[in-house]
């Protein structure tokens, strides 16, 4: 293991020692309490700066893996960790919020020790997806997080918190069963279960012949709906989609913001680290189902947003129409739209986790999240209106703000691979606008009609200090986009550049930026074996 490596270590597995100390550590008194929050604040801020002197050593241009641990585990089974220009940005995101996840969380007095344990473990399980460069680690991981999040969500979540938290639970874990499946065919049929190495292996895309005659899909295509089931669960997709709002509307706050800026990134980073790569020709042929998918999530869902009488469910259901734009920019397989599903995402982590806080701060003071119980918060709470727009823009994609770049991006590559997408797309943009304006008018806006109201407070210096680092990040990427867009467009070209290689339809993009004599690449047989 390289120094390099040993920081890598350090960065997954800090978070998780601060958890079982925590959960050593325990008590119910004020002060034990006390402790427990500067505790596991101490660790989340200690990891993320960890983090920031890792992107420090960290080379853009190298399209590999770096910071790379590579042990040997179980039998064949490799402890091997890494990260590229992709998934760096990812471990920041998840370490970034965190410390604000805390924050949130510092008014929580039952069990307060081994909930903020739950959330450290948790961290360190959602570090370890995005660094993992073995299938079945990646596989321990991913199942892993459930676990946390299944308590957080069980212990102390909202009334209906047992329906929420099994159906959560089983919803995502009824989808890894057959990845798991998956998986174990690739060990098996490429004799390793290295990431890097079964990017380079071709599984074949041609159908079975028993006899003579065609039965069905390749392999390929088999491994692929195998990883979709997984994947499309966790983002969520359009319909496996229903597990999201309840979630969201029984979760605490603290576990809304996780759920919505790093949990459901999962399901997209594993269609960039393996459906692309792994089974380009499948993921060719179905990108028209994909993109189909897409446009009923963004659409439907707005629509159904539209509806909403409770805040929460509807910036869940806003999240999953998000969502749609990276998928579909993710199967755009040219650079525009993976570079903004994947700015979507960073962005979306921003911009949800936000506004899943300013939920949390009314519904800390009236403890009902219905819209009707809102309206003129605006004169009672300036500082918090104010916040709250921002916010809203950003939801809705406001230029100079970061959702804007992500949306912007993702529909020019479905422009480019399919324009009828792209029109439905741009559609749910309008309908972003109407449900988001229309949702900050009746709270914020308005005659304020609830007696209660009369009396409530604005933010307090805890609570705006928590919002400080999202406005900022949110601002600093809406206008300096390539802050983003040069650490992990390198590796999105490394990537497609095998992906056009294995379909046999380079991406033009791509051949443009080699100049006059770049040359498209020759198309590779999908069939190996």
């Amino acid at each position: 293991m390289t120094h390099s490596g040993f920081l890598l270590n350090i960065i997954l597995w800090l978070p998780a020692f601060g958890g079982l100390v925590l959960l050593w550590m325990g008590g119910e008194r004020e002060a034990e309490r006390q402790t427990a929050r500067k505790w596991s604040l101490g660790i989340t801020v200690v990891t993320f700066l960890l983090t920031l002197v890792m992107f420090a050593g960290f080379d853009p241009n190298n399209t590999g893996f770096q910071f790379v641990t590579d042990i040997g585990w179980l039998g064949g089974l490799k402890y091997k960790l890494g990260v590229d220009g992709i998934s760096v940005l990812f471990v920041m995101l998840t370490a970034g919020i965190m410390p604000l996840v805390i924050l949130a969380s510092w008014d929580v007095e039952k069990r307060a020790a081994e909930y903020l344990a739950a959330f450290l473990i948790l961290e360190a399980l959602m570090i370890g997806v995005f660094v993992s460069l073995d299938l079945f680690l990646f596989y321990l991981f991913f199942e892993a997080g459930l676990i946390p999040m299944f308590i957080i969500i069980g212990v102390w979540g909202g009334k209906r918190r047992i329906y929420a938290s099994f159906k959560f639970f089983l919803y995502t874990l009824l989808g890894s069963i057959l990845m798991l499946i998956a998986m174990l065919y690739m060990y098996w049929d490429a004799g390793t279960s290295d990431i890097v190495a079964l990017m380079d292996h071709e599984f074949s895309s041609t159908p079975f012949e028993v006899m003579g005659l065609e039965l069905g899909a390749g392999v390929q295509t088999l491994l692929w709906f195998a990883f979709f089931a997984s994947f499309a669960v966790k983002m969520p997709m359009w319909p496996v989609h229903t597990w999201l709002p309840d979630a969201h509307v029984e979760a605490p706050t603290a576990g809304s913001v996780v759920l919505a800026a790093i949990l459901l990134k999962m399901g997209g980073y594993g269609f960039i680290r393996f459906s692309l790569p792994m089974f380009p020709v499948a993921s060719d042929q179905l990108a028209n189902f994909v993109f189909f998918l897409s446009a009923i999530a963004i659409v439907y869902t707005s629509l159904v947003a539209l509806v909403q009488e409770d805040i929460k469910k509807l910036i869940a259901y806003s999240s999953v129409a998000h969502m749609g734009f990276v998928t579909m920019g993710i199967f755009a397989a040219n650079q525009q739209g993976v570079d903004g599903a994947i700015y979507q995402m960073i962005s979306h982590g921003f911009i949800s986790g936000a506004l899943f806080l300013s939920v949390g701060v009314i519904y800390d003071r009236m403890h009902t999240r219905e819209i009707s119980a809102y309206g003129g918060l605006v004169e009672r709470m300036p500082v918090y209106a104010t916040i709250f727009l921002f916010f809203t823009m950003a939801n809705v994609g406001l230029p100079g703000t970061s959702g804007f770049v992500g949306e912007f991006l993702t529909m020019m590559g479905a422009f480019k691979a399919n324009t009828w997408v792209a029109f439905v797309a741009a559609t749910g943009v309008i309908l972003s606008a109407g449900y988001a304006l229309w949702l900050y008018r009746r709270v914020v806006f308005g005659v304020m009609t609830n007696p209660a109201l009369e009396t409530i407070q604005d933010m307090n210096k805890r609570e705006i200090f928590t919002m400080i680092p999202l406005i900022a990040a949110t601002l600093y990427f809406g206008i300096n986009a390539s802050a983003l867009l040069d650490v992990f467009g390198p590796s999105v070209a490394h990537l497609l550049d095998g992906y056009t290689a294995a379909v046999g339809a380079p991406d033009p993009i791509l051949i443009q930026s080699g100049g006059e004599g770049a040359v498209a690449a020759p198309a590779k047989s999908g069939a190996a074996h």
